[in-house]
């Protein structure tokens, strides 16, 4: 625990003018982000005696090291930096809503050819339109279905469009008129695209020019006794309407807005957020947050607009904002805002009327998430905490294991040998910490040496970060970027693993490198044999201040280094639970990656042994001869014929088909008779995938 004093700043030294201030850690990981009118005034709060603080905010400066800050112009400049930082570091200790569900939306994709109407997550794309978010996605489909009688837009797939159109046969939706089939010609381009447009109207809000135009046709059909078509309008006018009914109005002069409401206690808060375009209720999303200092609703609500509207812009961003309380200062949120919309944006309170209605509702469901929230919450911090504590009682260690690591080895029958890495910080999953790795130093299925391998490397690196930063000598060092070294990271494809720190990775923006942190727990995929060898990995590198133990899966037994003896835990023990938690996400983060690199092996072909052939240039080649089989039988003069292959490259083209043996004959298993057919592409990028008779089972590197 460091003494606030230690680091605090001089008065003199700190100006008193807008900027944003950033905490950092003994680890130079950026905790806490803020903005001020005033730098010198605002960080003076947190350096004032500790029993006046806020306990959150006591726990925040006595974790942190140090204080930096930037100096900007005016307050909309600091509230954009305070944004793009606690997005760039997400800091432990800044309020960051936070929800277990990723909110699904209707989208219209605007951006292709044949616009396509589908369920869509996550992140934004451009030149797509949305409509939500929605709380369940059965919810759009319901809406769509509805709407498709009357809009048929596209909403099959990219791979359902084209197969479609190589047959001439539309998908069931095309025969039962829910699509108007553009895949085989039905309607052109542009008429598909004006429907797709009136899909978006109606989803806006702009129902009554619409329905008033299909009650006039259905008239107009009835006088001139078309009873069919009339009866056919009659219906899509009963299916717009009942879609219609989905969404209540609220607000009757047809009002775009977002209400957001506060619920808080001392510790955390809950937001709620109702969406209303057109004057209904088009979507709802919530969040619940841990107040780390003590935080005015004001404040909150500022937080909550930044994660909304952060990376919103135009209509997104709607034309009234209603909250509880308005930030303090209010100018420069509402300057933020309406820079994101491109027009005025009014951030006001409800003072009566509907919207006041409205806002209280909207305050009950904030009050309602709270209360769920702290009732899940209680049950959870309690179980993972005894996990923790009956770990620590268990393997004897000073305190509980805050940072658990565990490893795994997997391989098939030797080959394609990994391990993974995973992290569990305060008994929850750290997917960004995950990392793999492919074991380099020997050949075939060892996995005792496998494991002091990947130990020995990945405490390498981190020794290498310590003495790299100086951090653990003067306590002055920095830290860099990330980019690994050793150990690849868990959400990038499979490729080579180096040893060098490269020098381009700066070490002074406060980002962590995923190994220079240690855990307190070392958990290994195995019996003694395995605990023994990763202690060993320690103890050759001077290691002696991280627990280490394995966990046997045929007994679930718990070994720790030099005791002939298991720990064994009760079944019913939330520790043991944990403990095969941990073990069981390395086993399948382990076999995962060991099925991809498999998978690769699989596809690999001859022309995969040509140095400097991409896959743009294979494609070109198997497109242009049509098989490998005929491309062997090719000239080198042939070869040259294809765009962008040179003589040079020809002829080790040449070369290596010519060494490489030619797939075996396929045999009819019926007749016997040998198929004499053309070779396959063996490129990877046909669609169809290689079969093997008899393979193996997929199998993890056993216990000795």
């Amino acid at each position: 625990m460091a003494d606030p004093s230690s680091y605090r700043p001089r008065p003199g030294d700190v100006p008193d003018s807008p900027g944003v201030y950033r905490f950092r850690d003994e680890h130079r990981r950026v905790i806490y982000v803020g903005k001020a009118k005033s730098l010198r005034q605002r960080l003076a709060n947190y350096f004032q005696d500790l029993v006046n603080l806020h306990p959150r905010t006591r726990t925040m400066v006595t974790t942190a090291a140090s204080v930096e800050w930037t100096v900007v112009s005016t307050e909309v400049e600091a509230l954009q930096l305070e944004y793009s930082w606690i997005k760039e570091y997400d800091p432990r200790f800044n309020v960051k809503y936070r929800d277990d569900k990723s909110y699904p939306y209707l989208a219209v994709t605007m951006n292709e050819q044949f616009p396509r109407v589908q369920v869509m997550r996550g992140h934004k794309k451009k030149g797509v339109r949305y409509f939500g978010p929605y709380a369940h996605a059965w919810a759009i489909r319901d809406t769509v279905d509805l709407l498709l009688r009357v809009f048929p837009v596209r909403t099959c797939s990219a791979g359902v469009f084209k197969n479609a159109a190589r047959t001439g046969r539309p998908c069931l939706l095309g025969y039962i008129d829910k699509c108007s089939a553009p895949c085989v010609g039905r309607i052109t381009p542009e008429d598909h695209r004006e429907l797709a447009e009136e899909f978006c109207d109606f989803m806006a809000g702009r129902t009554g020019t619409y329905l008033r135009r299909l009650e006039k046709q259905m008239m107009e059909a009835a006088e001139e006794m078309e009873y069919e078509r009339a009866a056919r309008l009659r219906d899509d006018i009963g299916a717009l309407k009942k879609a219609m009914e989905k969404n209540a109005v609220v607000l009757a002069d047809a009002t775009d807005a977002d209400l957001i409401a506060v619920a808080e206690d001392e510790l955390e808060a809950a937001v709620q957020i109702f969406h209303v375009r057109g004057g209904r209720v088009r979507g709802q999303r919530g969040w619940v947050t841990d107040k780390v200092e003590d935080v005015t609703t004001g404040a909150l609500v500022e937080h909550a607009l930044q994660q909304l509207y952060g990376e919103e812009s135009g209509d997104a961003v709607p034309k009234e904002v209603l909250v509880p309380a308005l930030p303090e200062p209010v100018e420069p949120v509402q300057e933020w805002l309406t820079g994101r919309r491109g027009a005025n944006v009014s951030l006001r309170i409800p003072q009566r009327g509907d919207k006041k209605a409205l806002m209280e509702t909207v305050q009950r469901n904030a009050q309602q998430s709270l209360a769920l929230h702290k009732t899940r919450r209680a049950s959870d911090l309690t179980t993972r905490s005894r996990a923790l504590e009956e770990i620590a009682e268990a393997l004897g260690l000073d305190s509980a294991p805050l940072r658990i690591e565990c490893y795994d080895i997997s391989h098939l029958q030797g080959d394609d040998v990994v391990a993974s890495m995973v992290v569990f910080e305060d008994g929850l999953q750290r997917k960004s910490e995950y990392r793999r790795f492919q074991i380099k130093g020997f050949a075939g299925q060892d996995d005792v040496r496998s494991m002091h391998e990947v130990i020995s490397r990945r405490f390498r690196r981190y020794l290498a970060e310590k003495e790299r930063t100086g951090e653990w000598t003067d306590g002055t060092g920095t830290e860099g970027t990330g980019g690994e070294a050793d150990g690849t990271p868990a959400d990038a494809d499979t490729q080579a693993i180096t040893e060098a720190i490269p020098d381009t990775l700066k070490d002074d923006d406060g980002r962590p490198r995923k190994f220079a942190y240690p855990p307190q727990l070392v958990v290994v995929d195995g019996g003694q044999p395995q605990v023994a060898a990763a202690q060993r990995a320690l103890d050759e590198l001077g290691i002696d201040d991280i627990a280490v133990c394995g966990l046997a899966k045929r007994l679930e037994e718990v070994w720790v280094p030099g005791e002939d003896d298991p720990v064994v835990l009760p079944r019913t023990s939330e520790g043991l639970y944990l403990l095969q938690r941990v073990r069981d996400e390395a086993h399948r983060f382990a076999i995962t990656y060991q099925r991809t690199k498999r998978a690769k092996r699989f596809r690999a072909g001859p022309l995969d042994d040509v140095p400097g052939l991409g896959e743009t240039r294979k494609q070109a080649l198997i497109k242009h001869f049509g098989s490998v089989k005929k491309l062997r039988s090719a000239t080198i003069e042939q070869i040259q014929e294809v765009p962008r292959i040179g003589r040079k490259t020809a002829e080790t083209i040449a070369v290596a088909l010519a060494q490489a043996a030619p797939a075996a004959p396929a045999v009819n298993t019926a007749t016997g008779e040998i198929i004499e057919d053309e070779e396959p592409d063996t490129t990877g990028g046909s669609s169809g995938e290689p079969v093997t008779a008899g393979a193996p089972d997929e199998r993890r590197g056993q216990e000795p």
